[in-house]
């Protein structure tokens, strides 16, 4: 890792229907503050990462309200209408900043849980290889539905992981990544699968329980009682 420069990527575009709420779910606040800003803190205050790169909605109101600035916060630029989209414009936006084999750790703005400890394992070990990301090895039995959910079959779950972020991956190969699966129509939910499409193996480092996807009610408050217990060890 020495020598290496580290930046975050926080895409922030998303609305996030599942929650139900009346504002984008990042907006939303935990441990009083919004759980954007809180995840941002959590990745810009790591050390190792140089700075934090942010896109969100083009016209934001939410965002403009909050009206953040930090030396850690490098740029917002405007997002796309998928999170590939947006990821590649933060990556775009900060090309004249950045080298190109410098490392980006892209982190999902609803995932404020995060520890330093999991995202200084990612930067060594995936440092040494390709890439990778977190994520957590699954362990319940896996059942394969079909439109009625009724079960098909049972899935062996060796081999199988819950995929988190960060994903860490070279600035110009994710960029070129990205572009690629665009340009030939394939849609990528993740940077990984991006890399995937592009020959590449990331590496799987196992990651905490903890660093859950704020995604519905009951993921809100379960983040509330990881972040508090966090702050007091």
């Amino acid at each position: 890792m020495k020598g290496e420069k580290f930046w975050a990527v926080v895409p922030a575009a998303g609305v996030g229907r599942r929650m139900g709420a009346d504002i984008p779910k990042q907006y939303l606040k935990l441990a009083g503050e919004t759980i954007l800003l809180q995840t941002m803190k959590r990745l810009a205050s790591c050390p190792g990462v140089s700075g934090l790169f942010l896109g969100v909605s083009a016209g934001d109101p939410y965002w403009q309200e909050m009206s953040y600035s930090a030396p850690w916060l490098k740029s917002v630029c405007d997002g796309g209408s998928e999170r590939a989209d947006t990821v590649s414009r933060i990556l775009d936006d900060m090309s004249d900043t950045v080298q190109q084999r410098d490392w980006v750790l892209v982190h999902d703005a609803v995932r404020p849980c995060v520890s330093h400890k999991d995202i200084q394992l990612l930067m060594k070990l995936a440092a040494r290889q390709d890439g990778g990301l977190l994520g957590e090895p699954i362990n319940d039995t896996v059942k394969l539905a079909d439109s009625a959910d009724r079960v098909r079959k049972t899935i062996p779950r060796e081999g199988l992981w819950r995929a988190q972020t960060p994903q860490m991956f070279r600035f110009g190969e994710l960029r070129q990544a990205l572009l690629n699966a665009k340009s030939n129509g394939l849609v990528v939910t993740d940077e990984a699968s991006a890399m995937e499409y592009a020959g590449s193996h990331p590496l799987m480092v196992a990651g905490s329980p903890e660093n859950i996807k704020i995604t519905v009610p009951g993921d809100l408050q379960l983040a509330e009682v990881f972040y508090q217990n966090q702050e007091l060890t």
